[in-house]
């Protein structure tokens, strides 16, 4: 039985055995009316508990017989009180309080309780920041998890809902999707949810389909789990400049509404503590340090567990990195951010531009691996549109040359793991890339 529905049997129980003294209260000053009321709301509590056992566990559970027979002194009790015989109240009563305390021990020792959870991706690219801990929760025998792809809009430059987009076709083969309108939230409300979009409406670029933001879950589980999509260089929490630069990732929708927020580690959860504390006050920590965890990212046990044999590389690619003579060349991981793009603007362009040039006349030693963030090209057609055609035409072009690796798929971690560097932005994959010992060097706009 899910947890929450034993609860709801449990608080049923209880409301039975306070509506006991109520009667025997009604009895000793001969109130039978009130008696033979209470008793009929008794019996349709007990008639309504023992049918949602009877869904979850069966007709033949144990507590669903100990209810037949709790309503069938119940009867006997109402019929003593209608016919006025009133001489054996005390012994009828003990009884029924006798049987409700066999249902209670019944429901508490003989109903297992299963935990459902349910995971709530929305690009196929970041699914690595829930992947391990999916797996987690399909190893638990009491766990039933499911995965659930949601839907998202591309914004227009005006912020309203653009194109709507749906990714539930792009994930590994051993992940078992289910459809978004097929998962009835309401209806099975889940132990757990978890998320890794924390933006609700704020995200200018994107958005998830309005009944996925976080403060409308909350209402569908007991516990909204918030595990951030990213990593982030780590920082010293007394840092306070670099604290301050990372002040919205703390102060995010799904940081506020999420009842447990789990971050990549011990230092970055003081910083989210000390960060939220700033805002409600001294009396406030020990809320932050309880919902705050510590427990490290989905995204480095992906990363830490995987090899380039993991990985079944595509004709084109290995066409590109191997010469005429069989021999590998090496691999370099060209990552351009959707922030710089932002900074830098049209100087960002240009560097891009030379930086491809480079990397084509030494093609014969080194094969390039151009993975940009994927928002890239949404957030210039939302936020710089005269930047977008540029971009395009860049991205055409390399494409058509026919000489590097464009890598626009969901799977992050295979470039990590086939490459032989990272040269590019300072983004939160360098943090990642840090994780495999690798040579990894920052492009700067004007060098």
């Amino acid at each position: 039985m899910r947890k929450w529905k034993k609860t709801q049997v449990e608080k049923m129980i209880s409301l039975l055995g306070q509506a006991h003294k109520e009667i025997k209260r009604a009895l000793e000053k001969k109130e039978s009316d009130i008696v033979l009321e209470l008793t009929e709301q008794c019996q349709e509590a007990a008639i309504e508990t023992g049918g949602i056992i009877e869904a979850e566990e069966g007709g033949n559970a144990a507590a669903v017989h100990l209810l037949e027979e709790y309503c069938e002194q119940l009867y006997q009790l109402y019929e003593m009180i209608r016919q006025y015989r009133l001489a054996n109240w005390g012994g009828a009563c003990k009884a029924l309080q006798k049987k409700l305390t066999q249902i209670k021990n019944s429901v508490r020792n003989d109903i297992p309780v299963r935990t459902e959870a349910v995971f709530l991706p929305y690009k196929a690219s970041m699914w690595d920041s829930l992947e391990s801990v999916w797996k987690s929760a399909c190893e638990d025998a009491d766990c039933d998890a499911y995965v659930v792809p949601i839907p998202y809009y591309d914004r227009n430059p005006d912020g309203s809902f653009g194109k709507l987009h749906y990714e539930g076709d792009l994930y590994p083969e051993d992940v078992p999707v289910v459809p978004y309108d097929a998962y009835d939230f309401e209806g099975r409300h889940p132990d757990m949810i978890f998320i890794h979009n924390p933006y609700d409406d704020g995200n200018y670029v994107t958005s998830v389909h309005p009944f996925f933001y976080s403060k409308n879950l909350k209402q569908y589980t007991d516990d909204l789990i918030y595990i951030p999509y990213f990593v982030l260089r780590e920082i010293d929490p007394s840092d306070h400049a670099a604290v301050s630069g990372m002040k919205h990732f703390c102060t995010a929708a799904g940081v506020w509404n999420a009842d447990h927020v789990i971050v990549q580690s011990e230092a970055m959860r003081q910083i989210y503590v000390d960060v939220l504390t700033r805002y409600t006050g001294e009396e406030q920590r020990s809320c932050w340090q309880k919902k705050i965890l510590g427990l490290g990212s989905p995204k480095v046990d992906r990363v830490n567990r995987l090899t380039e044999r993991d990985f079944q590389l595509p004709e084109e690619w290995k066409r590109r990195i191997q010469r005429e003579d069989g021999s590998k060349k090496k691999i370099i991981f060209y990552n351009t951010s959707v922030s710089a793009l932002l900074q830098h603007g049209e100087a960002m362009l240009a560097k891009i531009e030379r930086s491809l040039r480079i990397f084509e006349k030494n093609r014969e030693n080194v094969t390039l691996l151009w993975r940009p963030h994927p928002l890239s090209e949404v957030t210039l057609a939302s936020m710089r549109p005269q930047m977008k055609e540029r971009y395009d035409r860049m991205i055409r072009e390399y494409r058509a040359a026919g000489w590097g690796i464009y890598d626009d798929t969901p799977d992050l971690e295979r470039a990590i793991a086939v490459s032989d560097a990272y040269y590019g932005d300072h983004s939160s994959v360098v943090w990642l890339y840090q994780q495999t010992g690798k040579p990894i060097m920052i492009q700067t706009v004007n060098v």
